[in-house]
């Protein structure tokens, strides 16, 4: 009997160091002392961020678009994710959030409960944010409409149910590290922060390991098109390997949605060019530059 106690022992506190190492980690409170949020540069953060593109109600349109009442569907390998309202609303939406509650979110995964946030909010990225952005972001958000429509439950199943799992997935992939590292001029750094901050731009176009993580040795080497119901459609390889427009055409596409093909964006890009429509013109140039010093990936 003592014999089995030890390992018995043994095997208890490695699950619960196990359990510890995984619960979700908030930002401590001080983190954002003497942050004051400003609306208009948060306006900014907004576009720049996409948070419209993915929390409007499907094809809604002009300032229906500011009405952040959720519904749209994201499908992967893991099920289906339904964007939420966070619309101002206080119960419906993030109407009640605090500062310190948006932050959680959106640079931790941690919900106003406490919770893991599933990786569909793409937090791996914006993990990078600066905090004052996040403060800016959330006095802009503080001026929108409110919407009582309440948010879907995601459409997943056992396993990738259990929100415990991404405490592991967390300690893997959850990190703010560039996948550019290294001196660049301060064009390059800003288009770098945009990129790969804000626009998440690797979300969609970097292949993904088994688990769900980004592939950095990849770095928007282009990934299968998770919405495309064929299962053959694919995000475009958008290192200087396959994209060899110049800088300018780069902006360019950006900010139209023009190739120097005499193409036009389709799909989920329509809304990104959307939104770097409203964003300063040297934002557009800063993510071209920044995309000449990508690695190139075959």
């Amino acid at each position: 009997m003592r014999k089995l106690r030890i390992p018995l022992i043994l095997l208890v506190l490695l699950g619960a160091g196990l359990i510890w190492w995984t619960l979700p980690a908030p930002l401590p409170a001080r983190a954002l002392e003497g942050l004051t949020g400003d609306p208009g540069r948060g306006e900014r953060v907004f576009w720049a961020s996409g948070c419209a593109s993915c929390h409007m109600a499907e094809g809604a349109k002009g300032e229906a678009q500011l009405v952040l009442s959720g519904g749209q569907r994201f499908p992967s390998d893991f099920g289906t994710f339904i964007a939420p309202n966070i619309s101002q609303h206080a119960e419906a939406g993030i109407g009640a959030w605090t500062l310190h509650d948006l932050a959680n979110a959106l640079t931790r995964g941690v919900s106003r409960g406490g919770e893991h946030l599933y990786p569909a909010l793409p937090y791996a990225s914006y993990a990078r944010m600066e905090l004052q952005d996040v403060a800016d972001l959330h006095a802009f958000l503080k001026t929108l409409p409110a919407d009582p429509t309440p948010s879907l439950p995601h459409e997943i199943s056992f396993p990738f149910n259990l929100r415990m799992a991404l405490g592991g997935w967390k300690l893997l992939f959850l990190n703010d590290d560039w996948a550019l590292p290294g001196n660049l001029t301060p064009t390059e750094d800003r288009g770098r922060y945009i990129a790969e901050a804000l626009a998440h731009c690797g979300e969609c176009h970097t292949p993904r390991n088994a688990l769900g993580g980004m592939d950095t040795s990849r770095w928007l080497a282009g990934a299968p098109d998770p919405s495309d119901p064929t299962g053959q459609g694919k995000v475009p390889n958008i290192t200087p390997a396959k994209l060899t427009w110049s800088e300018g055409e780069i902006a360019y596409y950006l900010t139209t949605g023009f190739t120097p093909d005499f193409d036009s964006a389709g799909g989920h890009m329509v809304h990104v060019v959307e939104n770097f429509a409203r964003l300063p013109e040297e934002d557009a140039r800063a993510v071209a530059a920044y995309l000449k010093r990508v690695a190139p990936v075959e």
